[in-house]
């Protein structure tokens, strides 16, 4: 049972049936003890009086005494059954009394003296030798009759609290459970105690049997706590490597003060190098500035309709100016021939953030491969790949494959995080994967409404 719908639903009419079941057994033996001990007392009395009349006036005045007496007890009919099987009044035997018949006949042996008293049914003796069976038979067995004998009422109701409250306590317990973890590994999280896995068990451990939607939620509970512990540690290497990329173009700027300071120092040439840094820190900047800008579901940004097949073959241009120093040539192959309705400059921005990687990557001399594939863009390269255990995080904000500082091997690891989240604000999405005769391969994919 995947729903909790579907279990309360079946757990309360597993109770309805337990408590129905019970109080109709309560009630039925109750009432068949009380009704056989009264019809025991009155059996007796009425077959006395009638093998009285029956051996003093004959067969006339038994009937005549019947007919008297048919309701003469509220809750039972009075059937007096000749040798024929037949009611002395030519009345029709209900199917009770034909029951309660062949059970007291069959196989009885003849009565001694004028009146005999077995437990199911009396008989008389008529003077002739004729026997006569006197049935008392329920009219209406009703259980809503029964429930007026005493204590009856008062058993259903024990009946009923047990069950209930059995059931309760049992639901209370299947969905509180859950529901407590989730109240605990939320304090937790709001101790900023995001470590669960480590600290504490994890809030769905346990409920892996489970499909309702409390076992749903536990899980999407750790999902969000993994992601919380990803986005901190993210943070924390974005720190780690803000400060790094940082330090080192400041590091070489007070290199270039203190020549530049230094009597005899080339000034012009230390000016140069310290405004390069300068512009190396101003483009690190912006490129945090800009993952910072996209990094959310609702990215605002200026929309319009445009080429795709412009904006390709513009960067494929730029790409192939960078990689002419190494020989690296990109190629664009086919033709998007449709129009985008968003922002050229930062799809633009994504897909040269990938190009550059590509060209990098490459060895000297081959070709990177740019192809349209409906509205996906596909770059192929021919360079080392990435492990397939990381294809997944190079997306991920100041992720580094290698964890190497070298810039011309790592960068700032901002890149394909800006390209990851200029997609996912067009409606699409960014991946990559491991071409199985080297290289790798990465799919930007436009949404259809964009």
């Amino acid at each position: 049972m995947h729903s909790l719908f579907v279990r309360i639903f079946v757990l309360f009419w597993i109770a309805m049936a337990l408590i129905v079941g019970g109080s109709v057994a309560i009630t039925f033996t109750v009432a068949a003890r009380e009704y056989e001990s009264q019809e025991q007392q009155r059996r007796p009395n009425l077959a006395i009086e009638a093998s009285e009349v029956l051996g003093t006036h004959g067969i006339g005045a038994l009937k005549d005494w019947l007919q008297a007496n048919r309701n003469a007890i509220a809750d039972r009919d009075i059937f007096i059954v000749g040798p024929d099987g037949r009611d002395i009044l030519d009345r029709h035997l209900t199917e009770a009394a034909q029951r309660r018949l062949e059970f007291v006949t069959e196989g009885q042996p003849p009565p001694p003296g004028n009146f005999r008293a077995p437990r199911y049914a009396p008989q008389i003796v008529a003077p002739d030798g004729a026997t006569y069976t006197v049935l008392l038979v329920p009219r209406r067995p009703s259980v809503f009759g029964a429930l007026t004998l005493p204590n009856i009422s008062i058993t259903i109701v024990c009946i009923a609290l047990a069950v209930s409250a059995f059931a309760s306590w049992w639901l209370a317990q299947h969905l509180s459970a859950p529901i407590r973890r989730i109240q605990e590994g939320a304090r937790m999280l709001a101790a900023e105690k995001l470590d669960l896995a480590v600290n504490h068990p994890r809030v769905s451990a346990g409920f892996e049997d489970r499909k309702d939607e409390l076992a749903d939620l536990a899980r999407d509970f750790d999902a969000m706590a993994d992601q919380l512990r990803a986005n901190r540690a993210a943070i924390t290497q974005l720190l780690r490597d803000i400060s790094h990329e940082l330090r080192s173009p400041l590091a070489r700027m007070r290199v270039a003060l203190g020549l530049a300071r230094h009597p005899g120092g080339d000034v012009a040439r230390q000016l140069e190098r310290l405004e390069r840094e300068i512009e190396r820190l101003d483009g690190l900047i912006s490129q945090v500035l800009k993952l910072a800008r996209l990094h959310g579901a609702d990215v605002p940004f200026e929309r319009q309709e445009f080429d795709l097949d412009e904006v390709l073959e513009q960067v494929v241009q730029d790409a192939n100016f960078e990689g002419a120093i190494k020989g690296c040539e990109v190629r664009l192959v086919g033709a998007a021939k449709t129009r985008v309705n968003g922002n050229p400059e930062l799809l633009a921005s994504a897909i040269e953030n990938v190009l550059r990687n590509a060209v990098r990557y490459s060895p000297a001399g081959v070709a990177v491969e740019v192809a349209c594939v409906g509205r996906s863009i596909v770059i192929r390269d021919q360079g080392p790949g990435v492990p397939s255990g990381e294809l997944e995080r190079i997306f991920e904000p100041f992720y580094r494959v290698a964890e190497s500082r070298d810039r011309d091997s790592g960068g700032e690891g901002i890149g394909l995080a800006i390209t990851s989240q200029v997609m996912k604000a067009h409606g699409g999405s960014a991946a990559a994967h491991n071409r199985s005769n080297g290289g790798l391969e990465v799919t930007l994919s436009l949404g259809e409404l964009c």
